[in-house]
């Protein structure tokens, strides 16, 4: 055989080889995303213009989160955080519209108080789409109730839908994650707590 085939042929070779590395990573890199992400991911699929650039987005967001110092809270802060919640769904009656103010105001905090940055909304669904991917449908349907209410008035059962939502990310954030029975809920995988 004379050395030019050969020379194809061992770079032939390595190219089948790089390629097929090349998609079981990238098959690995989507599992990993869609494991961490859930639903998240379909979003951020839909949101771009390929899957590759919502990939990259979504890793990108793992690094920022990673960077970031998470905290879990202690038991007397989750306490007093149940009790002040407690005092909001019992305000609905009185004062829904305040209410629905007062526990978007609260889960700001409870993010503040976990080490999540609040510089802006879009930045919180980025940054809690990491852990709490499941709870993100929760807070933009609250939030975009809340933001609605603001341009006109809204019906109390609206507004009820909306301390539902909250309530969802209220209780997925003081639980960081975690469902009763100790596991991560799905959506919220791949990362765990540091």
């Amino acid at each position: 055989m004379s050395t030019w085939l050969v020379i194809i042929i061992v770079v032939a070779a390595v190219l089948v080889v790089g390629a097929a590395a090349w998609f079981v990573i990238a098959g690995q890199r989507r599992r990993r995303l869609r494991e961490t992400f859930g639903p998240e991911y379909d979003r951020a699929v839909k949101e771009h213009e390929s899957p590759r650039e919502a990939e990259r987005e979504l890793s990108s967001r793992v690094k920022r989160h990673s960077d970031l110092d998470i905290r879990p809270l202690p038991a007397t802060t989750k306490d007093r955080y149940a009790q002040e919640w407690a005092l909001i769904q019992e305000q609905f009656v009185d004062r829904p519209a305040g209410a629905v103010v007062e526990a978007d105001r609260m889960l700001v905090s409870l993010m503040a108080e976990r080490g999540y940055p609040t510089e802006g909304y879009d930045q919180q669904l980025a940054d809690l789409s990491v852990r709490h991917a499941n709870a993100l449908r929760h807070y933009r349907a609250g939030h975009e109730t809340l933001e609605i209410h603001k341009e006109s008035e809204m019906s109390t059962e609206d507004m009820r839908e909306a301390m539902k939502h909250y309530r969802a990310v209220f209780e997925d954030l003081l639980t960081e994650g975690v469902k009763n029975d100790g596991k991560q809920a799905s959506g919220n995988r791949g990362l765990g707590d540091r």
